[in-house]
């Protein structure tokens, strides 16, 4: 390929996606959960997001032009990092200095001008599964498009599994080395996420590159059928379960069965702390975790997402870098029903902590209780 070629790229960052991850509010879907975020301590990760993403591309970086938003959706950080980057130009655009002042018509506009624009060849989007539904709403299927994990819960498939995934999907992509696939967007209702509900719904699909390897599956609920694998895991964690020690009880339907044969009520979608059986403390966030675990002893009983085989980083960042570094990875019991284990492409599971460093790291071979007798042992990457 000569060196004079380019590659014209469309980026869009939502600039607050994730930041109501570890505060324990589950999303930041509208302005007084923005707010609210705010004041309980949550600061914006996206831009650590894109960084990593702009960093797998340096190889190529002499190749590519970004067309992108102006300021803090995506002409801060490509300024920085001293990318080639042209703007576009609305005038919707011209408080994006302020968090508080980015919407979801900004995410639409662009998406819009992006779409019509003959020389973007894809459209990388930083967000999670709300941002999706943004850029689906105006896309369709008319270009391509690839998402970076950034959000909460990220159930679709038009993400990668992280953000130097995506580099590498990107790369594929502008060499013809891979194919187009049609791609889920899901999204659930954050407010009755927050209650305890979790419900999902299919809204489209997206053009995006594809390698298994690289890409994310949407997210795989638990079947009825999985209640009798479920008890028996249940049966089999509470003979485990030792005096005077503090069980971080991450969110889905396999700990909460754990939790239902003590004759405890556990939140379906938040983390609760265990103690000698008893629920003692509900719907934790990061800081709230890190007052225990850094005064007691502590472990985590965390089951795996069906289908994407994520263990950390999809609808649990509560459990950040801070409180999986005070715990140790000798301290996890994962569990997961066997057929939650077989979805998962090659039975490997993931992390995207949001700390590359330690998902590094945690790397590595895992016990996995996939029955009352039976562990499983998996990697971890």
């Amino acid at each position: 390929m000569k060196q004079s070629n380019k590659f014209t790229i469309g980026l869009i960052i939502n600039p607050i996606s994730g930041m109501g991850g570890t505060v324990g509010l589950k999303g930041t879907d509208g302005r007084e959960i923005l707010k609210k975020a705010i004041n309980l301590g949550a600061i914006p990760k996206a831009n650590n997001r894109t960084m990593e993403f702009l960093n797998g591309l340096e190889s190529i970086k002499h190749e590519l032009l970004f067309i992108t938003c102006p300021g803090i959706m995506g002409e801060n950080i490509l300024k920085e990092l001293n990318y080639n980057y042209e703007t576009i130009q609305d005038s919707i655009f011209e408080k994006c200095n302020n968090i508080l002042d980015t919407t979801p018509e900004h995410t639409a506009l662009a998406a819009q001008i992006m779409m019509k624009s003959e020389n973007v060849q894809i459209i990388i989007f930083v967000g999670g599964d709300g941002t999706a539904r943004d850029v689906l709403n105006v896309i369709k299927r008319s270009k391509p498009c690839l998402g970076i994990p950034a959000g909460v819960k990220i159930y679709s498939s038009v993400f990668a599994l992280n953000p130097i995934d995506a580099s590498n999907l990107l790369i594929q992509f502008l060499w013809d080395e891979i194919p187009l696939k049609e791609s889920e967007v899901l999204d659930v209702d954050e407010e009755q996420y927050r209650a305890g509900q979790l419900v999902s719904k299919l809204y489209g699909y997206l053009y995006t590159p594809f390698n298994p390897d690289f890409c994310q599956f949407s997210k795989m609920g638990t079947p009825k059928s999985d209640l009798n694998n479920q008890e028996r895991i249940a049966n089999r964690i509470i003979e485990i379960l030792e005096d005077d020690v503090y069980y971080l009880l991450g969110p889905g339907t396999t700990v909460k069965f754990i939790v239902d044969k003590l004759n405890q009520n556990k939140t379906l979608l938040g983390i609760d702390l265990l103690l000698n059986k008893n629920i003692i403390s509900k719907d934790l966030n990061e800081q709230q975790i890190l007052e225990y675990v850094k005064a007691e002893k502590v472990k985590i009983i965390i089951s795996i997402i069906g289908r994407q085989g994520f263990i950390f980083g999809r609808g649990n960042l509560q459990i950040s870098p801070n409180v999986l570094k005070e715990v140790g990875c000798k301290n996890m019991i994962i569990v997961a029903t066997k057929f939650k284990l077989q979805s998962i492409h090659n039975r490997i599971l993931k992390l995207d902590t949001r700390d590359p460093e330690l998902d590094k790291k945690m790397k590595g071979l895992y016990k996995v209780i996939i029955d009352y007798d039976e562990i499983k042992i998996c990697e971890v990457r």
